[in-house]
């Protein structure tokens, strides 16, 4: 299912950062920390494993009830070499608090830290964390969804992909016994084939055809320039893992983003929706949108989401 809103072209830093990333996590100015101020209940800085003190999530719950509370685990973005767990960008994500949620909001090796695939790893990492917890922290182990904006997106339809995939499941960051399955993705804008990017910017005009070079965002990621690690671009990428047990997806992507084709989300819905069947997948293309921008976070389309959360975690 596609559909197709309308608003005004939104011009914003790579990855949704508005004025740069925060302080702390990669390089660059500072942005707007996280509206979590009249969060009450919330648990922050817990280390969901200890290779690394990136290896750290925050847990915001609900002021009413018991729980055991729905899981959206918030991803950030940031080209994979910056942001951070408390950054604005979890803003859209916190609206769940309201709505019944907890929110659990990830942070991860960056790649100046450590190469893919570290990032996955420790999202899958956080998710046990997650399970092994939940009874502590009032949180439904059979009902998380993950969310996340451009490398987020990324790396929550990449967790989505590969449920059955064990191959970055690292023991060694802890609670081994537990999976990292998922029963719902939410895909804001997230690259999924590094290697089409720049053809596809090409032939739309828009953006930059400049991510195979060796200092582009997923070169980095990948720790080589994409056109010398084919079988790395492979494996990075959520569309190699597209199986019928995969859960359900709510994907959305701006027609005028100019970090990662619009293309990227069209071609990744069209291959889930070939295994999963069109009542699992839903595509959202806003007319006229950036990389990110206010028309994602209106109250409409925050609406949207949390109504196809609710269908599958509620």
């Amino acid at each position: 299912m596609v559909t197709l809103l309308t608003g005004s072209i939104y011009a914003q830093h790579p990855d949704g950062f508005p004025g740069g990333p925060p302080p702390g996590r990669g390089k660059g100015m500072q942005m707007p920390k996280a509206k979590n101020r009249d969060i009450k209940n919330k648990f922050l800085d817990i280390a969901y494993a200890e290779k690394s003190p990136a290896q750290k999530l925050d847990i915001y719950l609900p002021d009413n009830g018991n729980g055991p509370f729905p899981v959206i685990v918030s991803i950030h973005g940031g080209g994979f070499e910056m942001g951070d767990k408390v950054d604005g960008q979890v803003n859209a994500m916190l609206e769940g608090v309201k709505r019944g949620y907890a929110v659990v909001s990830v942070n991860y090796r960056l790649s100046s830290e450590a190469v893919f695939p570290a990032q996955i790893q420790d999202v899958k990492a956080a998710i046990r964390f997650i399970r092994a917890n939940a009874e502590k922290y009032h949180l439904n182990p059979d009902k998380v969804a993950t969310w996340g904006g451009s490398a987020g997106g990324n790396l929550s339809a990449l967790v989505g992909t590969t449920g059955d995939v064990t191959a970055f499941d690292d023991a060694s960051l802890g609670n081994a016994t537990q999976n990292s399955k998922v029963q719902a993705v939410v895909d804001w804008f997230g690259p999924i084939t590094f290697d089409k990017m720049d053809e596809q910017f090409t032939a739309s005009g828009i953006g930059k055809a400049n991510h195979s070079a060796a200092t582009s965002p997923e070169s980095k990621l990948l720790g080589k320039q994409l056109s010398d690690v084919p079988n790395l671009v492979k494996e990075a990428s959520p569309a190699t893992y597209i199986t019928k047990n995969d859960p359900p997806f709510f994907i959305e992507h701006g027609t005028k983003d100019q970090m990662v084709p619009t293309q990227q989300s069209k071609n990744f819905a069209a291959d889930l929706e070939k295994v999963l069947g069109k009542d699992k997948v839903t595509l959202t293309l806003i007319e006229g949108a950036n990389h990110g921008g206010p028309q994602f976070e209106t109250p409409e389309n925050v609406a949207k989401v949390f109504a196809f959360l609710d269908k599958y975690l509620k």
